[in-house]
């Protein structure tokens, strides 16, 4: 038995393990591969102080099988560092830094590499670029799943310089190497050059369909979040799309700070106390954590009955705990909140507003908070009405939905495929096509198919439609495992009635509301590694609930304004219905002119009806009130 026993590596747990990093099944795993690689280039694009533009392309080798290729012009990769990142398992600059950031271990990308090696058995293939005029380091590599190294296929396991300039560019043409060497231009040609950047490409088995949780409905979700990026985006099917950006500002940099006294275990600091060899009791208080200045690390001392002068080196098992919770009674500020980047009120409503149209927007950014030591801060953005997604749908479209869907009933077709329809809205919109609930959407036919096109756009679902929810954690959409995320259980306990909204116990409030939900920390606490939801803290739900709370007053003031506008058009049109016969009668028993009575009424009726007049603004606010003349028309 002894001599079966070996040890594991990083990457052999994770390749037998895959699920544990979103690659559970093709669709999700598609998914998965777009969003480490877009992560990855907007992280580089922003540490360079680069206005990120990306490039995403998705082409379908064979039934499927997929290559996917993400390309950046952020600042390019050292030949040396590029075999890896990309092909070795926990190797990063993120994991030892406490500033946020959208990576965290050091895994996805090069997951998501060695999934597509054992799914198709292709390799990595990597371009990097760190200047106008340096050549385009190339590499085709795997990873070694036993050793956790990566294998270099091309250049005599060295990799490949292809030259700057055209005669590069040829080369890569003449060997079906793609690089996207220009930005795009405004009139079809080609625009400046690209510099310098990154493209990856991995080849994989997947699944690639348009409904929920999509590649396209990531990509719109990241440009939310993100309004300072512009992306390129080419599906399988051959559809071009360009997201521009909304603002040319770039989010500032996170700076790093050291670990918080009250983010650290007991462990964790016998273990640093051990690892400061020359350091006195107080430098090494005040060097290795935050917000410890000289007159602090003093009083904790003196608490936990050590000397200032004591070598950290030679403190014991007992005075470590003894420190440990002296700086846990000891009354310490919170750490710096220049670590973390929120989106910001301001460009988390522009975002919103250029993705998802409405009635109303607006947007609340909340105080930052601290988690076990490390700060956190929490924003929260709505937009109310508009155009739901079934109906702006084209009927060719629709075709395409219903050929990549799996649903094996009209019913969960609707829900699976169509953002914010609940069960109540798929059975009016199944009502007014009269076709079976039951029925394959696969084989309807054509005048079935128009009849439910024609449905989905004209049923009113806008009562019966549900809440959606946009997940978002270090400017990253979660897509999945929504039930299980601290975000949609917050939204669950929290009370929309008062707030305007129809809402069943246990269920999402019902209405035409789009609710984007975002955390940025140094660490956020994911349930697993595949980074979809956000887990259960108390902190954490109080700052949600909060901010759920300041948005949802916001909107029930602007619905309240927008009852009382009709109520008070519907008095007018009722007044306005019966003014003339009143005059008339009045003109009758007083033998005067029915005109100026007439006159005087519709003044008085004008009056107590003024706030029919009042425009809304899309923040809810009064804008302007029309004319008397287009109020009586």
């Amino acid at each position: 038995m002894a001599t079966k026993q070996r040890d594991v590596s990083v990457s052999e747990f994770f390749a037998k393990n895959r699920h544990l990093l979103g690659f559970d099944n093709p669709r999700k795993a598609l998914l998965t591969t777009v969003k480490e690689a877009v992560d990855n280039s907007l992280d580089a694009c922003e540490e360079a102080g680069i206005l990120p533009e990306v490039w995403v392309r998705i082409d379908q080798t064979q039934a499927g099988r997929f290559r996917v290729a993400v390309q950046d012009n952020g600042p390019g990769i050292v030949k040396k560092q590029i075999p890896l990142i990309f092909g070795k398992l926990l190797y990063g600059s993120k994991f030892h830094r406490l500033r946020m950031s959208r990576g965290q271990q050091g895994i996805g990308i090069s997951a998501a590499g060695m999934n597509g090696m054992l799914t198709t058995g292709r390799p990595m293939q990597i371009l990097s670029k760190t200047s106008k005029k340096s050549p385009v380091h190339y590499f085709l590599l795997q990873v070694d799943t036993k050793k956790n190294q990566p294998e270099i296929i091309n250049g005599k396991g060295e990799g490949v310089d292809i030259p700057a300039g055209e005669k590069g560019l040829a080369h890569m043409r003449d060997n079906d190497i793609v690089w996207d060497s220009h930005y795009p231009g405004s009139d079809g040609k080609p625009g400046p050059e690209v510099e310098s950047g990154t493209r990856v490409t991995i080849e994989l088995t997947g699944v690639y369909k348009r409904s929920r949780g999509s590649v396209d409905e990531y990509l719109e979700q990241t440009a939310i979040a993100n309004p300072h990026v512009t992306i390129h985006w080419q599906s399988p099917d051959g559809e071009k799309i360009t997201i521009p950006r909304t603002t040319t500002e770039l989010p500032r940099e996170a700076k790093e700070i050291k670990p918080h006294p009250y983010g650290v275990e007991l462990g964790r600091l016998i273990t640093m106390l051990g690892d400061d060899k020359s350091a006195t009791l107080s430098s090494f208080l005040t060097s290795s954590f935050s917000c410890v200045t000289p007159a602090v690390a003093r009083k904790v001392c003196e608490v936990a009955k050590l000397s200032t002068r004591a070598s950290a080196i030679k403190v014991g098992q007992t005075e470590a705990e003894r420190l440990y919770q002296s700086l846990q009674e000891t009354k310490i500020r919170p750490p710096s909140t220049d670590c973390i980047v929120p989106i910001g009120r301001d460009l988390l409503y522009a975002g919103l507003k250029a993705i998802v149209p409405g009635e109303f927007h607006d947007a609340v950014t909340r105080p930052p908070s601290v988690f076990r030591g490390s700060p956190f801060q929490i924003e929260v953005a709505l937009a109310y009405g508009g155009t739901v997604a079934t109906q702006k749908i084209t009927r060719e479209e629709l075709v395409e939905v219903i050929n990549q869907s799996d649903a094996r009933t009209l019913r969960k077709f609707l829900i699976d495929s169509f953002n914010g329809i609940g069960g109540d809205s798929a059975d009016k919109i199944i009502a007014e096509t009269k076709l079976p609930t039951r029925c394959s959407p696969q084989k309807l036919k054509k005048d079935q198919i128009d009849a439910l096109h024609t449905a989905l756009r004209e049923v009113n679902i806008s009562e019966g439609q549900s809440m959606q929810i946009y997940r978002f954690a270090n400017r990253v959409p979660l897509q999945y495992q929504q039930g299980a995320c601290a975000i949609t259980q917050a939204v669950l306990n929290t009370n929309w009635r008062p707030y305007g909204l129809s809402q069943s116990k246990g269920a999402l409030p019902s209405g035409p509301v789009t609710l984007i939900v975002h955390m940025a920390s140094v660490w956020v606490p994911f349930t697993s590694e595949s980074k979809e939801a956000i887990a259960n803290a108390p902190e954490i739900e109080k700052e949600l609930r909060l901010g759920i709370q300041a948005i949802g007053r916001s909107l029930a003031g602007y619905i309240r304004k927008r009852q009382a506008i009709a109520a008070q058009g519907n008095r007018r049109s009722i007044f306005l219905r019966y003014l003339k016969e009143v005059a008339n009668a009045v003109a009758t028993i007083q033998k005067s002119e029915a005109n100026p009575i007439y006159e005087d009424l519709l003044h008085v009726a004008k009056k107590k009806t003024a706030v029919a007049d009042v425009k809304l603004d899309e923040f809810g606010r009064e804008i302007a009130a029309e004319s008397e003349d287009s109020a009586v028309s």
